[in-house]
């Protein structure tokens, strides 16, 4: 595999490798040596989200970041779906592959019900648990049912998405507020979906946002499963996606939590404020003695 000629390499300055995994294609980095940080994505980002977070955590972590098929620089397999209990599956195999072991999933927007389905699958291997800025549970709020009509059904979706990629060229750039993308960062944003067909996959997981609710009902009743694990929860507080009501549920969740807010930080955190967030894992990991 080769990386495409869309990409600016010092932009992502990693090695990229590929595993396969029931007939995709999945790309990841795998930069450091130590405990093992599991970096998982949202929509409709990839494991570029992670390079301003990566450079300060090597010399501790082992830190793999992975691109959902479809996303990035993986490939899918025929007939592949791009639904979440779909990525999560696909995830699953990738870790299982790779014989990851004691590894400590990192996770934001749909990477958080994602790579719970992983964890809680593999309870025993999984060391601690980092989140922030997500949910694991149905949403039945007006606004997230707004939303997934809009952009994950009938033509209004193909036309904003597929046609104008909306997800990429505005909500990227406006839920981030400490700072800018800059035009050749969003070049990367937009380089693995270049035409309407590779778009698909961002409208699904808009769709699946009401769509898997019956999944999301799965990993909602096991979240007590979880719960005494430790774990950081990072909140970026100008999100525009979640908001108070999701940390405070997550606080009540987490029993053996550190909770750390990200102030003036937006929902892509880990680019809005990847520096800041690195040092505070390296921070809460020795004085949390996991």
């Amino acid at each position: 595999m080769e990386r495409p000629d869309w990409f600016i390499e010092d932009l992502y300055p990693f090695e990229s490798h590929w595993q396969e995994v029931d007939g995709a294609e999945i790309h990841y980095l795998d930069e450091g040596e130590g405990p093992v940080l599991l970096l998982l994505h949202g929509n409709p980002t990839w494991s570029f989200l992670y390079r301003r977070m990566v450079p300060y955590l090597t010399d501790r972590f082992r830190c793999i970041a992975v691109d959902y098929p479809g996303f990035g620089l993986s490939t899918a397999a025929p007939g592949y779906g791009f639904t979440p209990a779909e990525h999560a599956i696909s995830v699953g195999r990738f870790v299982d592959a790779l014989g990851l072991d004691s590894f400590t999933p990192v996770l934001q927007d749909w990477g958080g019900p994602i790579g719970l389905s992983v964890a809680l699958e593999r309870l025993d291997r999984v060391r601690a648990v980092i989140l922030g800025n997500t949910w694991a549970w149905p949403r039945t709020d007006a606004a997230a049912e707004r939303f997934s009509a809009a952009l994950g059904e009938g033509k209004t979706g193909e036309f904003l998405v597929d046609r104008a990629n909306v997800f990429v060229n505005l909500l990227v750039r406006r839920a981030m507020r400490r700072r800018s993308p800059s035009g050749r960062e969003m070049a990367m944003w937009r380089g693995p979906f270049p035409s309407q067909s590779s778009r698909l996959p961002l409208r699904v997981l808009a769709r699946e946002l009401i769509g898997s609710s019956d999944w999301l009902t799965a990993i909602e009743d096991r979240l007590p499963e979880i719960a005494d694990k430790p774990s950081l929860l990072f909140w970026a507080d100008q999100d525009p996606v979640f908001r108070g009501a999701e940390k405070r549920r997550w606080e009540s969740v987490l029993t053996n939590r550190r909770t750390y807010i990200l102030r003036h930080a937006g929902h892509y955190w880990q680019d809005d404020a990847g520096p800041e967030a690195s040092l505070m894992i390296r921070y809460w990991w020795d004085q949390s003695g996991v």
